[in-house]
């Protein structure tokens, strides 16, 4: 029996929102003839449109174009139907609610994959775990066969569709070379049947599994990305954290411009067409031959106008940091943060060798044992192996980690050996390794959840393979007094399905933008050695 047509949902463009309301009901799905399809396996995040109107839902709810998408383009006024993939559900359990005024369909195999992933403690068998709640909420009463649910019915009001269930045996005819058995052929056959029965309909697959994308473009299907997991797109930039001044900016910005001293240094209110791309915590500079430079900080933005403060110069050996001296403009400007008391939260980027590791340790030591603001260092990392992993570590939970820090020891190594440093007491004699390792305790993420740290400066290192959910987990940690370093290299992603527009540390790095105790500082010149600069340029 042919299907009933989508009911028609008007909208003048994707950029604006369309009117909530009730929902007319949705494509029923089809009593369907022949074997059982089976929908499968997949892992990921954030559907985007199809063709005609290649648009995708942010996770805030807004539609946003697609980056390949030209605006201004016809927007279909069909709602589309999106069949997702298992993978897609166990990366973002709320995935579902996600595609605007959209609905969504689950294959029965979909089901089944997350009945077969419910059990263990890994973050994906908790996700399968919080989707089979969300979709047992939604369909707490008896579900027709052949009707769609709302979205809203829990209170998610930005999901304005229906959500529909495989209740039948679907006609699947794939080609001989792709065997049904497979759950990620059988999703396939189930895209394949609906867009047979619903011509008038785009259809679309969202998965994360590349090569399922690629076998059903091949068999002439739409099939896209999860998307609305990734912070950036393939044509944005990450926020570097300063921005370089025009020469002529003070003859721009200085009308009416007043200075004042502070005990930090000396600020500036300027105003001028340049303040609309400042943020706090945002660092300006303006170099210019035979003139002395400028480095500053915003630390008041008020829309029309900005206050900029002068830095401290960490590249002047007086101001050193456990003997460490900043070597470049972008290593000053992360000193600055990490010294900062009123900075609770800093990003670091860049590549191998731009000296990350080396500041933030120099900074939580001379803080700790110097200045007596923070009582020790808490480090820990991502567990991700590069290559082969080696098995199970014997020994405590410190003994474990020890093995993935490495980077921690090399670096503990020169800084204990400093003698050049300014202190209260001499760290050659009196402040041996064993002193100093006494304040670092080394710690491993599978035991976060719960824990509260005080008063401590905590080090998150290799915070590119954290995924969102793991960063938001580590952050709130932070107890009163507490300041938290991520640092990280984002052309260096070992987790599967994250990449450098959806890593956790990139998703941070967004989100604190322009936070007044928050701040981020991408570092770009290399300054381990340059056998280790030259190796990051050209291999």
């Amino acid at each position: 029996m042919p299907l009933p047509k989508p009911p028609r949902r008007k909208a003048a463009s994707l950029d604006l929102e369309p009117e909530r309301g009730d929902r007319e009901p949705g494509v029923p799905v089809l009593e369907l003839r022949g074997s059982e399809a089976r929908g499968g396996g997949g892992t990921s995040a954030k559907a985007a449109p199809a063709k005609p109107a290649p648009a995708k839902a942010t996770a805030r709810g807004k539609a946003a174009p697609k980056p390949a998408a030209k605006r201004g383009a016809p927007v279909s006024a069909k709602t589309k139907l999106f069949v997702l993939d298992t993978n897609v559900l166990m990366h973002d359990p709320v995935s579902i609610f996600r595609f605007d005024e959209h609905d969504v369909y689950l294959p029965m195999i979909t089901l089944e994959e997350l009945d077969n992933n419910k059990k263990g403690t890994t973050d994906a068998s908790r996700n399968a775990r919080q989707v089979s709640r969300e979709l047992d909420a939604l369909a707490s009463d008896h579900l027709t066969q052949g009707q769609g649910l709302p979205l809203s019915k829990t209170g998610r009001r930005e999901a304005r569709g229906s959500i529909f269930f495989q209740t039948g045996a679907l006609e699947i005819k794939l080609p001989m070379g792709l065997p049904d058995t497979k759950n990620d052929n059988q999703i396939l056959g189930v895209v394949q049947a609906l867009r047979a029965q619903q011509p008038d309909r785009q259809v679309v697959l969202v998965s994360k599994d590349i090569n399922v994308r690629i076998k059903a473009r091949a068999l002439g299907l739409d099939a896209e990305d999860y998307f609305n997991d990734k912070t950036l797109n393939d044509g944005d930039v990450l926020y570097t954290g300063y921005l370089a001044l025009p020469p002529n900016f003070w003859e721009t910005h200085g009308k009416g411009m007043e200075s004042w001293q502070t005990r930090e240094g000396t600020r500036y209110r300027v105003r001028g067409p340049l303040v609309s791309a400042m943020s706090v915590n945002l660092f300006v500079y303006l170099e210019q031959v035979g003139e002395k430079p400028l480095y500053a900080k915003v630390v008041e933005h008020h829309g029309t106008s900005a206050v900029l403060q002068t830095l401290r110069d960490y590249s002047n050996p007086k101001n050193s940091v456990w003997g460490v001296v900043a070597k470049n403009r972008e290593q000053s400007f992360a000193m600055n943060m990490l010294m900062d008391p009123d900075c609770d939260f800093v990003t670091l980027a860049g590549n191998a060798g731009t000296g990350k590791t080396l500041m933030t340790l120099a900074a939580a030591l001379a803080q700790v044992f110097d200045d007596k603001r923070y009582s020790e260092v808490i480090i820990t990392r991502a567990t991700v192996s590069v290559g082969e992993d080696i098995g199970f570590l014997p020994g405590s939970e410190e003994e474990k980690m020890s093995p993935w820090m490495g980077a921690i020891d090399d670096n503990l190594e020169f800084l204990a050996a400093n003698t050049t440093a300014r202190g209260d007491w001499n760290r050659a004699s009196t402040a041996t390794n064993d002193v100093i390792r006494s304040k670092l305790k080394i710690k491993s993420m599978n035991f976060m959840r719960g824990r509260t740290f005080m008063n401590k400066f905590v080090i998150l290192d290799e915070a590119q393979n954290l995924t969102p959910k793991q960063m938001k987990t580590l952050i709130t940690r932070a107890g009163p007094g507490t300041k938290i370093v991520c640092m990280g290299n984002l052309a260096q992603i070992d987790t599967p399905y994250l990449t450098e527009g959806s890593s956790g540390l990139t998703y941070a790095v967004d989100r604190f933008k322009g936070w007044e105790h928050g701040g981020h500082v991408t570092l770009a010149r290399g300054e381990r050695s340059r056998l280790a600069d030259f190796a990051s340029e050209v291999l």
